[in-house]
């Protein structure tokens, strides 16, 4: 007869000691990595913007430094002091035109000197919204103040719309002039950086495949980069011609703001808005001429979905597909920054994925039996 077995208190205790201390451990390193996120939140947007321009323009300082010497620090001082100044002058100067222009404005309309032209002939019969901007167009050019008065509300909150964009737009801009002093520092110090990332890269996926994933990141962002201002460059081209064929004033200021606007990805339509509204409300042009017109500029503003599939992803090794997924899905989720941090995860993504796809044990040994060696 078998007697039930006892419980052995030793083995119980062996077993749950070792296991007791690793929850212990686990835990505490997992509260510490809470409170050190916790801690670095607030700067992580800013602290991945500022890695992102050091990865992009680090081939330049490199050749800056090389051209002085080696000198990283200056280098990457000169770097960044150019930045700013590329970035705040041409901002001051069209923040106070833009003032100046508001200004303008708002004096014209309250002392009734801004004259709106009447109506164009056929205004009336177009589809759908013909009818309505003919009545508000000629309310404009009989009485411009009145009609104002009678939209204030919808002018106050259209107003407090633009100051909010302003607003947005102006802390964007500070964070990316903080990212990119931040990005000239980790440039100065990019070797030990470089080693950093290349160690911690080895210790998670091993020497050889940290290595490629270390390379294919960097490319990854220098491509999305890279394709973004090309996207930016071309489509500005694009829209200055279309706006010089048009005749329609400041042409190549226009297309200079569409290129940094390009580059924020912001839509083309704020520029091409405005123009297509100046070339139906002056006077100057013919319907056929209004409409033609309109279409050329409404297609420029288009430019960039067809450019972004063409050059996002070029000289990554990973599918041009998989890299325009990753920066238009991560756009839509997190902006712009979104676009390079999407693109860089699907790319690693893709290559992990492929990397187990290619390590298959049974695939060898399948294409082994599939061709028997040659009978002697």
């Amino acid at each position: 007869m078998n007697l039930p077995s006892q419980p052995d208190d030793e083995l119980e205790r062996r077993l749950a000691s070792p296991l007791l201390e690793v929850l212990i451990r686990a835990g505490l390193i997992l509260a510490m990595v809470l409170l050190c996120y916790r801690v670095f939140s607030p700067f992580l947007t800013l602290m991945v913007w500022a890695l992102i321009l050091a990865v992009t323009l680090y081939p330049l300082h490199q050749f800056l430094a090389n051209r002085i010497g080696g000198r990283q620090g200056l280098a990457a001082t000169l770097l960044v002091v150019v930045g700013i100044a590329l970035i705040v002058a041409p901002t001051a100067l069209l923040m106070s035109s833009l003032g100046d222009s508001v200004h303008q404005l708002v004096n014209d309309v309250q002392n009734n000197a801004l004259q709106i032209p009447a109506p164009r002939p056929g205004v009336e019969d177009w589809p759908v919204v013909g009818k309505k901007l003919h009545d508000v167009w000629s309310k404009a050019h009989a009485d411009l103040p009145a009609l104002v008065r009678s939209l204030q509300p919808k002018i106050g909150e259209l107003a407090k719309t633009a100051l909010s964009f302003v607003a947005s737009i102006g802390g964007g801009l500070l964070q990316f002039l903080a990212a990119l002093i931040i990005a000239g520092i980790l440039m100065a110090f990019g070797q030990s950086g470089g080693r950093g990332s290349r160690a911690i890269s080895a210790r998670i996926a091993g020497s050889a495949r940290g290595s490629e994933l270390v390379k294919l990141s960097t490319a990854t962002i220098r491509a999305v980069a890279q394709g973004v201002i090309g996207v930016a460059f071309i489509q500005a081209i694009i829209v200055g011609l279309a706006l010089l064929v048009a005749g329609v004033p400041w042409a190549g200021a226009l297309a200079a703001i569409m290129l940094v606007l390009g580059i924020a990805q912001v839509p083309a339509l704020i520029v091409t808005l405005p123009a297509i509204i100046y070339i139906w409300s002056s006077g100057d042009y013919s319907n056929a001429a209004a409409i033609t017109y309109t279409v050329i500029l409404f297609l420029s503003g288009m430019a960039d979905n067809v450019l972004k599939p063409l050059m996002l992803g070029r000289g990554v090794d990973a599918p041009m597909p998989v890299i325009l997924l990753g920066a238009l899905g991560g756009m839509a989720t997190a902006g712009i920054l979104g676009m390079f941090v999407g693109a860089t995860l699907l790319a690693l993504g893709y290559q992990i994925f492929m990397g187990w796809v290619a390590a298959n044990p049974d695939a060898g040994q399948g294409q082994a039996e599939s061709n028997p060696p040659p009978a002697n």
